[in-house]
């Protein structure tokens, strides 16, 4: 009737001549002008918002990534549709391959080769330095026989198919958390069969962190070192020893600084210098092996057992420590395999076998053939088996595999963190994922901590020899504690039989390498168990410390706040805080409040806005989530909101709340906030926006014991060296409020 009634009144108008209507077109050209300069100040205040503008993302809007990626998959879905439909006709063989290709153990060209750079580097610089070291422990070439080197290839020979190939590669790779493999996501796959499973999994995590220190440090100068071999520059070394510790220092440095490019880009590089690398390495092996086949006697384990327990054996039960260098890589490889997929290690392990199978053999060969000569003091096998011009192209590879190797145990490191962080073992870190691979991240911190702690090894031991003396005692560590979660894996996924004898097998022989490595304590060993004791340290205070705050927290029910909040926000007597206050808070349970959030609002000097808000944010395993779930409790003031990002997607959060905000505003749960003036987030129709950190201080009169109290104070002072959580959560150029309390 009003709409009937409307028309009929304008008709009338109409019917009355033409005043009235020239009356409204003056009306009209007075809103116009009205209209014109509004529109005019807030273009100049929109001018003025941009010396301060602030990043804004919209989920509506797709990046150029995104876009790729969406495309991609369109492809690969109609690649699949049409391989498919070719299924049947292609034959037991073709079917076959079509199955591994729809399934994790995926294999592609690209990412095999990414997958040599990636997480092959560290076994592959093994043969470097297993076999010098082998001779330094038995004094010389002048004191070795033909049963002391067939022993040693017997030894490594069969480490490598028992500790790498079967324990990692066939056996660890096909237990994986979402793709992720390492102790910590195995941890997470069985930590609800029992709590004491989280003492192997620190202990183990611990060890590898600490160990990954020294593989920069001993792969690179072992490396560095074959210049001394080259006749041209041999003098140079000669007058000046640390000259090849300073080359050393500088390929580390630099090593550290390209990090966070990201290792997908850098991976492709390093997987064609590494290809080349184990063809270098099988290729001299089997020069030096030359017709003298009989050297794969060694094949038989008979001559490992014989020489470990000879008297001619002058290293004692220690040769094990020197024959464990040459599986250091194994548990690296474990913890890459989300980096570059399971299929694609199972397709390229067999020919890093084969190829460090026949380079061990060649150095041993060499061995046998110059064993006596009173004029090969202190020598490398490695470099020695090669001619003079070979030689430069071996030192050349050898530097660039031993920054590969680096390469390896870093990524491993950042994606042991990661994931420790995930476990609430350490402290939340800054994160970027520089690259478009789910496992591939870079963690600045990190990243700063093991450069100065490798320049530290340096320091301390100053060459390879001596570094070697001190590497591999706490991975020994790492080895034995995987083996005891992977056994719990397997029995109680009913596997009792094979996990028994998995068990056994395993135990015993690293429990042998543990206790040969613990030889190497005094000479170097002491700190590398340093480093793992302070790296546990933190995971258990940071553990214990999060337990105590967590059973210290309490929360509140819409009944219980919404009185004093609603009073709070009527209140016209208090000035506002901020249009908009933005609470984080690591709680994800989306219909109550903490009570550290409600404290801070009333606390001394009440914060009234016109919205309160408290975020949580949650991290995804797919690449660009971007969804937040709200309750506003009934409310138009107070939300409640869980944001769900991809690791691939911007983890700015102010840009996720604004959207949120524009939403809220656009369906009318939130009301109109209109700015006046610049803002530092460039962003005229949402309110001014306040972001509040609540940390936790321990106060004297805590209810604590001391042991809890310790605790927390450790975690604390953690926290303070790990840094604040404003660049973590991108709140940096907002001047956010950081709150201490009780």
């Amino acid at each position: 009737m009003a709409q009937s009634h409307s028309s009929g009144h304008d008709t009338g108008a109409e019917k009355q001549g033409t005043k009235p209507k020239k009356r409204n077109k003056n009306n009209n050209r007075s809103v116009t002008r009205e209209e014109q300069k509004a529109r005019a100040e807030k273009r100049a205040l929109l001018r003025a918002d941009t010396f301060t503008n602030a990043p804004r993302v919209s989920a509506r809007t797709l990046t150029n990534e995104e876009r790729e990626q969406i495309e991609k998959l369109h492809e690969e879905e109609a690649e699949e549709a049409e391989k498919l439909a070719k299924v049947p006709s292609r034959g037991p063989v073709g079917r076959w391959w079509h199955k591994i290709q729809s399934s994790p153990d995926r294999v592609t060209l690209a990412m095999s080769v990414v997958a040599l750079g990636v997480v092959y580097g560290d076994i592959g610089t093994s043969p470097l330095y297993t076999a010098q070291t082998f001779l330094a422990g038995q004094g010389g070439l002048t004191n070795i026989d033909r049963p002391a080197v067939l022993g040693l290839l017997s030894l490594v020979f069969w480490s490598i198919t028992l500790i790498t190939t079967v324990k990692y590669v066939l056996v660890a790779m096909r237990i994986d958390n979402k793709g992720e493999g390492g102790i910590f996501a195995l941890f997470s796959l069985i930590r609800h069969h029992g709590k004491w499973l989280v003492v192997p999994a620190m202990l183990g995590g611990a060890a590898f962190l600490a160990d990954s220190v020294l593989t920069p440090a001993v792969s690179i100068s072992s490396a560095v070192e074959g210049l001394k071999t080259i006749p041209l520059f041999e003098p140079a070394f000669h007058e000046n020893g640390s000259i090849s510790l300073v080359i050393t220092v500088v390929i580390i440095v630099l090593l550290f600084c390209v990090q966070s490019r990201g290792t997908e880009s850098i991976g492709k590089v390093f997987g064609s210098v590494v290809l080349v690398w184990f063809t270098f390495l099988a290729i001299t092996g089997i020069v030096n092996i030359g017709g003298d086949w009989s050297i794969f006697e060694a094949a038989n384990p008979v001559y490992g057992i014989e020489f470990l327990f000879s008297s001619h054996n002058m290293a004692g039960l220690a040769i094990m420590g020197t024959v464990f260098l040459s599986t250091t890589g194994a548990e690296a490889l474990y913890s890459d395999m989300g980096h570059v997929g399971r299929g694609n290690i199972y397709f390229t392990w067999p020919f890093i076998f084969v190829a460090l199978v026949f380079n061990y053999f060649g150095q041993g060969a060499w061995m046998l053939r110059n064993r006596g000569d009173a004029a090969l003091v202190n020598v490398n096998p490695f470099f020695e088996m090669m001619s003079p011009g070979v030689r430069y192209v071996g030192v050349v590879l050898s530097v660039a595999a031993g920054v590969i190797a680096s390469q390896a145990l870093i990524t491993g490191a950042f994606t042991m963190v990661s994931e420790a962080t995930g476990l609430n073992w350490m402290p939340h870190l800054q994160v970027r994922y520089p690259s478009r691979t789910r496992g591939q991240l870079y963690i600045p911190v990190v990243n700063v901590v093991l450069c100065v702690a490798t320049l530290m090894v340096l320091a301390l031991f100053k060459d390879s020899e001596h570094i070697s003396a001190a590497y591999g005692l706490a991975l020994t560590i790492t080895m034995i504690t995987t083996t005891i979660l992977l056994s719990v894996y397997l029995w109680y996924k009913h596997y009792h039989v094979i996990a028994g004898v998995f068990f056994v097998i395993f135990i015993a022989i690293q429990t042998l390498f543990f206790i040969a490595s613990m030889s190497k304590f005094l000479r170097g060993g002491w700190f590398t168990m340093l480093l793992t004791a302070l790296i546990l340290l933190v995971m258990v205070t940071w553990n214990d410390g999060t337990k105590i705050e967590r059973s210290q927290r309490r929360h509140m029910r819409a009944r219980d706040f919404k009185p004093a909040l609603a009073k709070l926000h009527d209140d016209f007597r208090l000035p506002y805080f901020a249009d908009n206050i933005v609470y984080l808070t690591s709680d994800c349970e989306m219909r109550r409040l903490d009570t550290d959030i409600f404290f801070s609002i009333f606390a001394d000097h009440p914060k009234r806005a016109r919205a309160w808000w408290a975020v949580s944010v949650v991290t995804t395993d797919e690449p660009f989530t971007r969804e937040y779930s709200v309750e506003d409790f009934g409310t138009d003031y107070m939300f409640r909101v869980r944001i769900r990002l991809g690791f691939k997607v911007s983890q700015s959060i102010p840009a996720y709340i604004h959207q949120v905000m524009h939403d809220l505003s656009a369906t009318g749960e939130l009301p109109a906030q209109v700015s006046v003036y610049p803002k530092v987030d460039a962003d005229p129709d949402i309110g001014t926006v306040r972001y509040v950190l609540i940390h936790k201080a321990l106060m004297p009169e805590s209810k604590l014991s001391a042991r809890e109290a310790l605790s927390l104070k450790m975690k604390y002072a953690i926290r303070r060296f790990a840094g604040s959580p404003v660049k973590w959560f991108g709140l940096a150029p907002y001047n956010p409020v950081v709150e201490v309390q009780p």
